[in-house]
């Protein structure tokens, strides 16, 4: 599930690709919703109706009827940095429950230890 929440300028860049997506191809509409995913967070399948197409209608009754919530910009832009430490969060614990059950490298430290290698043959040479 995406956001529900947006600012007012956020809906605005929404609707005009939605407009796009309904007057393109195949392979265009599948960009837009890709983009729509990724640079908005917004999966047309969290309000639409199955089988239903979503477009500019339909968003401004998503609005209508409470489901989408349209806030200030500096609410907007406190919500997007906690996602973004949340994500950075659980990435990071992700990752050292990989190293720790030994499904990955930790690259930090083992880029740590090729530096004091280095450092040590640079001290030998000298």
């Amino acid at each position: 599930m995406g956001r529900t929440k947006f600012s007012a300028k956020e809906i605005e860049e929404i609707a005009k690709l939605l407009r796009l997506k309904n007057a393109s191809n195949r392979a265009r509409q599948k960009q837009i919703r890709h983009d729509l995913r990724v640079d908005y967070e917004f999966n047309i399948s969290d309000f639409n109706e199955q089988g239903k197409a979503f477009g500019e209608t339909e968003l401004r009754e998503a609005v209508k009827r409470g489901a989408i919530a349209i806030l200030d910009d500096a609410t907007i832009a406190d919500m997007k940095a906690k996602r973004a430490r949340d994500k950075a969060r659980d990435e990071e614990a992700r990752q050292q429950e990989a190293v720790d059950s030994g499904q990955a490298t930790d690259w930090k430290a083992a880029m740590e230890e090729w530096e004091q290698w280095e450092q040590q043959e640079i001290t030998k040479k000298s």
